[in-house]
């Protein structure tokens, strides 16, 4: 475990580090899959904004390298290796920004995996199990985590941003892992925003199309579509979805975006392709 500036850095697992809370003033906001595409792009952005940022993800170089790259000052930013999977690991990213922290304002719930575009007959179960552990009970767990930060601490409230998806509303072929986990992010979004009502917790959804980053370079190759042919589609600057969570992050607890979506203009979503 180590110190880089005044903040811990180390492990969601092992020791615990002693230390008083830190004292600020700025909002606090996680995210999770921090350490590359979206989630990497949205924790530079908000640690450019001003924020302190607690980074969320399974490798830890690929999280330091995030801080690195936003040029903004480490004491900003606590990095927690995590697998959102696993309860005890987010109960311990949760205890330990409350440590450090002292509060949470905004979770960014963005990490996800994905599993092979196969044959719905051919999908193994423990790979339908894989992207339903992370996508949806990853992100339930680490909602619930921040909605008992949130609601008992002072001044109370927050926010929490569910990446959803274009998924979130229509399926790619062979994605039903995929597919049915999104679907499934937006009840849980809707579940949330109601539950949090009474304690000043605004929740929202963050539905992408084709943003690019390395997990979409497949859209510039050719991807397959609805009737089976094989079809390039256009993508956009991953700078555009930072934008909208920063608005959406930067609302007061009495307005909430229930869900936004944005996605590149021509890609075949609207209509029928």
């Amino acid at each position: 475990m180590r110190l880089i500036g005044e903040i811990f850095l180390g492990s969601a697992r092992g020791d615990v580090a002693q230390f008083a809370p830190m004292q600020t003033s700025r909002k606090i906001a996680l995210v999770t899959g921090a350490g590359s595409g979206i989630g990497r792009a949205t924790a530079q952005g908000l640690l450019r904004a001003g924020y302190a940022v607690v980074l969320a993800g399974r490798r830890a170089e690929a999280l330091e390298a995030t801080v690195r790259e936003s040029c903004a000052p480490a004491a900003n930013a606590l990095v927690v290796p995590t697998d959102i999977s696993d309860v005890v690991a987010v109960r311990a990213l949760f205890a330990r920004t409350s440590e450090t922290f002292g509060r949470l304002d905004v979770l960014f719930n963005n990490a996800g995996v994905n599993a092979p575009g196969v044959p719905f007959e051919e999908l193994p179960l423990e790979r339908w199990r894989e992207v339903i552990d992370t996508n949806l009970t990853g992100a339930f767990l680490c909602a619930q985590e921040a909605f008992r930060l949130m609601k008992f601490q002072s001044p109370r409230g927050g926010r929490i941003i569910n990446n959803g998806s274009i998924s979130a509303h229509v399926p790619r072929p062979n994605s039903a892992a995929y597919t049915a986990a999104k679907h499934a992010i937006t009840g849980l979004t809707k579940s949330v925003s109601l539950d949090g009502r009474a304690f000043d917790i605004a929740c929202g959804q963050i539905d992408i199309g084709n943003a690019d980053t390395p997990l979409a370079s497949r859209m510039k190759k050719g991807v397959t579509q609805a009737n089976g042919t094989i079809a390039i589609e256009p993508t956009i600057d991953v700078k555009h979805i930072v934008d909208a969570v920063l608005y959406m992050a930067s609302l007061p607890l009495d307005a909430n975006v229930p869900t936004i979506t944005v996605m590149a203009t021509q890609m075949p979503y609207v209509g029928r392709g």
